[in-house]
């Protein structure tokens, strides 16, 4: 039998049982019941092959297939579940924009880095550069997709900036090399192809890069920049 073959066959027997004792016993007859007088037996005869009425699936077989089907169940669960933005009913720009980005940055296909520029809860404006990936790793969203608080850069962020107290600050990321002394302005290094993103409105932002202001109610001024790595794994 071609392998491919008997798995369709064991994912049919699958959907059809729960355990390997409901499929041997599917396959003993009244007959075998009432020549062995012994369903133990029967059900022996049935795994081994001299008994039954359809298709013979080893034990190791199904329970392998079973687990295999199991783990990946889970995992489809797992990564619905780790989506803090799916079914929100979300209706600002700003919140759509980062739930179309979320599963691909948990998944390191996209890299989004976010500028903010509002008004802390002191009424003072603030700004910075936010890894959008890493802080998704550290923080729960929740908050964020539901309209509880709202995202706001912070000093530990990968640039930061008080307009009111002129406090400045940049720190690297797992993701993001800040390149703080460049003459030109403000510059991130994406660690895992060492490709430059230029947050600059005045340039392109590099190679792979996008750069997309947001028209939101939430902020006085939001842009995402999105850096797809090119790099082979």
């Amino acid at each position: 039998m071609d392998p491919d073959e008997g798995l369709t066959a064991v994912d049919n027997i699958l959907t059809q049982f729960s355990t390997y004792e409901d499929f041997l016993d599917s396959q003993i007859t009244t007959v075998d019941l009432y020549y062995l007088e012994d369903e133990s037996l029967a059900r022996q005869l049935v795994e081994l092959g001299y008994r039954g009425t359809g298709e013979v699936v080893k034990r190791e077989d199904f329970e392998a297939r079973k687990a295999a089907i199991e783990i990946a169940m889970l995992a489809e669960r797992t990564q619905k579940k780790t989506l803090t933005s799916a079914g929100k009913d979300l209706q600002d720009n700003f919140l759509k924009a980062l739930a179309l980005r979320e599963e691909d940055n948990r998944n390191g296909k996209v890299s989004t880095v976010i500028f903010i520029r509002d008004r802390n809860s002191h009424g003072q404006e603030v700004s910075g550069y936010i890894d959008y990936a890493h802080r998704l790793k550290i923080e729960d969203f929740e908050v964020y997709f539901s309209g509880k608080r709202r995202l706001l850069p912070k000093p530990t962020d990968m640039s930061f900036y008080n307009w009111d107290s002129h406090i400045a600050v940049c720190n690297s990321t797992p993701n993001y090399q800040v390149i703080a002394d460049n003459p030109e302005g403000l510059l991130f290094k994406y660690k895992r192809d060492r490709k430059i993103l230029n947050v600059d409105p005045k340039t392109l932002p590099g190679d792979n890069s996008t750069r997309t202001p947001i028209q939101t109610e939430l902020y006085i001024q939001a842009v995402i920049f999105d850096h797809i790595s090119r790099r082979k794994t």
